[in-house]
């Protein structure tokens, strides 16, 4: 039995970056992770083909945020990459998000301004001040025609529930453009790692102090753990508690099953993403990594992606029901001392990989505050 000072469970973006953080502040940190990997969702390798393929589907880094940009930056040098999205929508393919070329392409307008497109958006939209769900969301930015064709049925494959099920924050972080802007994001810094996530990862936790149990179960070895300061775990908060007779009830996530499928020829389709909002197929999109960083074979693959109920948690699913089972979690969790839940399952909210970065840091910063600064002071005397 050995003793740390620091206990993390699982190593992916919320544990790595607090396992780092600990171990600069010459903290000794254990890693628990149940995969055979690290780098959790974001865990990449190359094919057969010698093509960086993502295992988990597609991660695209993008962030206004400088202090996350400057953070990602100590570990890994980042080429430029603006992600582009299109659907297939009836017979034809468009750019998503909606811009103006979706809505001429789709309904054969000839909008060519940001004021056309205003009028447009203002014409066909179905007004609600304060919606309040997923389809008023949607409704109130871009109307019943467009969202019978790109978002209703697309939201049901990929939560199995129609957006009126959900919390109308899951469609408004959706992005509706005036303009011809095709990029699926409009922030500052947007970029990939040179030579993969999985690198970015192995830089962040190459640390002496840092140890990591790979293939292993932290519930299956708990007892068998020697003392340490505090726990951080990221893991679906559910499954922390899963003994306390007064919590039963489990929460809802979405999980991904992905088919992978070898193409004998240079390129399967246009684009790196294409959706398929439609119900003409099970599937919500095709992804070809070939497109990430112009990656050169003669041949490739694709990965259909499968929402799915049993699996891999990847989504938690915001409702009202789930966030009233949440609080009861929270509750609990609360009343824990230096145990620590971080991280989409562990906090149940929905973190783009930025976010995931900040949360941490911001974690470590608000606990740790004083001790950075003794540090700091120690350096400078």
């Amino acid at each position: 039995m050995i003793d740390f000072d620091i206990l993390i469970i699982g190593a992916g973006i919320s544990g790595s970056v607090l396992a780092r953080q600990y171990a600069e502040l010459g903290k000794s940190v254990l890693i628990i992770e149940k995969r055979d990997h690290i780098a959790g969702n974001c865990f990449d390798y190359y094919d057969k083909n010698g093509i960086l393929t993502s295992k988990y589907g597609a991660h695209l880094f993008h962030t206004n945020d400088e202090e996350v940009w400057e953070y990602v930056n100590k570990f890994s040098t980042w080429y430029p990459w603006q992600h582009k999205v299109i659907a297939r929508v009836d017979d034809k393919t468009v750019p998503i998000p909606v811009n103006i070329t979706t809505v001429n392409t789709l309904f054969g307008e000839n909008i060519t301004t940001e004021r056309e497109m205003q009028d447009w958006l203002q014409r066909n939209r179905v007004a609600f001040d304060n919606p309040k769900n997923g389809q008023e969301a949607v409704l109130n930015r871009v109307g019943e025609v467009l969202y019978d064709k790109m978002f209703r049925h697309y939201t049901k494959k990929q939560w199995d529930k129609y957006p009126e099920e959900l919390h109308a924050s899951v469609l408004e972080r959706i992005p509706v453009r005036d303009n011809y802007d095709d990029r699926y994001f409009s922030d500052k810094h947007q970029a990939l790692p040179r030579g993969g996530y999985t690198k970015l990862f192995e830089n962040i936790l190459d640390h002496p102090n840092i140890q990591i149990l790979l293939n292993t179960d932290y519930f299956e070895v708990q007892e068998r753990l020697g003392c340490f300061e505090k726990l951080f775990y990221t893991g679906p908060i559910d499954r922390f508690f899963q003994f306390n007779e007064n919590l039963k009830e489990k929460l809802e996530y979405r999980s991904i099953n992905f088919v992978r499928e070898e193409i004998d020829q240079e390129y399967f389709q246009e684009s790196s993403v294409v959706n398929y909002p439609g119900k003409e197929v099970d599937f919500t999109r095709i992804v070809e990594y070939k497109h990430f960083g112009d990656q050169k074979s003669g041949k490739t693959s694709i990965v259909k992606e499968y929402t799915v109920d049993k699996g891999e948690p990847y989504y938690p699913v915001p409702n009202q029901k789930n966030q009233e089972i949440y609080a009861q979690y929270k509750l609990e969790a609360d009343k824990l001392t230096d145990v620590y839940f971080v991280g989409r399952l562990a906090n149940y909210k929905y973190f783009n990989m930025d976010q995931a970065f900040k949360n941490a840091l911001d974690l470590f910063e608000e606990l740790e505050v004083e001790n950075v600064e003794n540090r700091v002071h120690a350096k400078s005397v």
